[in-house]
């Protein structure tokens, strides 16, 4: 791996992005015989899970891959096992990180660190990307920068008084004794389960009731490794819920700050709230090159690529086909070898090693691998 830009300036396949997507489908890239590709990342491989909170665990769990052909949940390539890797159920943020940077290093992929893409640019039946030390040009470009470094920040009125969990280092050291976590879905209830197993008092505030779903989707309701957290004694003990209870506004008072509810109820605090209010994307940074669904996200062709910049493909948590999301790892990563096959066609390569991925439940020609409508 390098730590500057790549020296050549013309690839076949640049890749945004060295997380789970980036990583992933660069692998499969790699099985279709494809070699001309770099991925470009700004902080370093797997940096958006190394960010996490230092408590924070995967909620899908990791089991070695099986006699039956099963994939771990958390894997994005075959034959390679985050818990076979690492030796734990759920990772942490940075464990997942050291398991992207080993499949990384085994499968020599060219990556440039440092390199932050400002912008992309269609030209010529190709790509310029604009980084600060220069351009570099490319036939196909796949979008897998991610979400994690991206937190939402607005919303709601005083939310700049919050603080995003994604930007919390450790739960251990966040001040105060009596916290309102405003997010009941999965970081809301990680935030919600660190302080009080920490000796903390929280309060919990959700416009929905995600705990109580019908649905066993993770996408939509809590995952069974967060139900179960949320049956602690000492989550029952100091966790109070606060279910359909949307928060309109975040102000500063004498002695902290007061969050009211959209039907007027008034809760005070003595530190600033945490906001568990999810991620933006990366995608924006290329909305231009995409036309967009009613939902705000990019509207994709059957291969993963835009509806209107051929050759510039989008791969991770924003890809969606109709009404399914493919928001988890154990999800978009069945989309890497539709990808990698629509890039490895257009060569004029047979890509014939890719039908491995067949055999592992990863389809190359329909949407039949998620077969889960959600919203995440």
């Amino acid at each position: 791996m390098a730590d500057s830009a790549t020296t050549s300036r013309f690839h076949d396949v640049v890749i945004v992005g060295a997380g789970a997507a980036g990583v992933g489908v660069a692998v499969t890239l790699r099985h279709a015989g494809i070699d001309d590709l770099v991925l470009l990342d700004r902080r370093g491989v797997g940096a958006s899970f190394a960010a996490w909170p230092e408590e924070t665990r995967f909620i899908t769990p990791s089991f070695p891959t099986n006699s039956i052909g099963m994939l771990d949940l958390n894997s994005v390539a075959i034959g390679t096992s985050p818990a076979a890797t690492l030796g734990v159920e759920h990772p942490t943020g940075r464990e997942y990180a050291s398991y992207l940077r080993r499949l990384a290093q085994f499968f020599e992929l060219p990556i440039a660190l440092g390199a932050e893409v400002l912008d992309a640019t269609s030209i010529d039946g190709g790509f310029r990307l604009r980084l600060p030390e220069g351009n570099l040009r490319a036939k196909h470009v796949i979008w897998a920068a991610g979400e994690f470094q991206y937190p939402r920040l607005g919303g709601m009125p005083g939310s700049e008084h919050c603080v995003h969990t994604a930007t919390i280092e450790r739960y251990e050291d966040v001040d105060g004794d009596d916290l309102i976590v405003i997010g009941g879905y999965e970081s809301g209830v990680d935030a919600a389960y660190h302080l009080a197993t920490g000796g903390k008092r929280v309060r919990l505030f959700d416009r929905g009731r995600p705990w109580r779903s019908e649905t066993s989707d993770p996408s939509v309701a809590l995952s069974t490794y967060s139900a179960e957290r949320m049956r602690d004694d000492r989550f029952v003990d100091r966790v109070a819920l606060h279910p359909n209870t949307a928060i309109a506004s975040v102000h500063p008072a004498d002695d902290g700050y007061v969050v009211t509810a959209v039907g007027g109820e008034r809760f005070e605090t003595q530190v600033s709230p945490l906001f568990a209010g999810g991620f933006e994307g990366s995608h924006g940074t290329v909305a231009e090159l995409f036309e967009r669904r009613d939902d705000g996200f990019p509207l994709l062709s059957e291969h993963d690529e835009s509806t209107i910049t051929p050759g510039l493909f989008l791969c991770g948590p924003a890809v969606r086909h109709g009404n399914q999301s493919f928001c988890f790892i154990y999800k978009y990563r069945q989309r890497f070898a539709v990808v990698a096959k629509a890039i490895a066609t257009s060569l004029g390569l047979p890509a014939e090693a890719l039908e491995i991925y067949r055999t592992w439940g990863m389809y190359l020609d329909d949407l039949s691998c998620c077969g889960q409508e959600c919203v995440c």
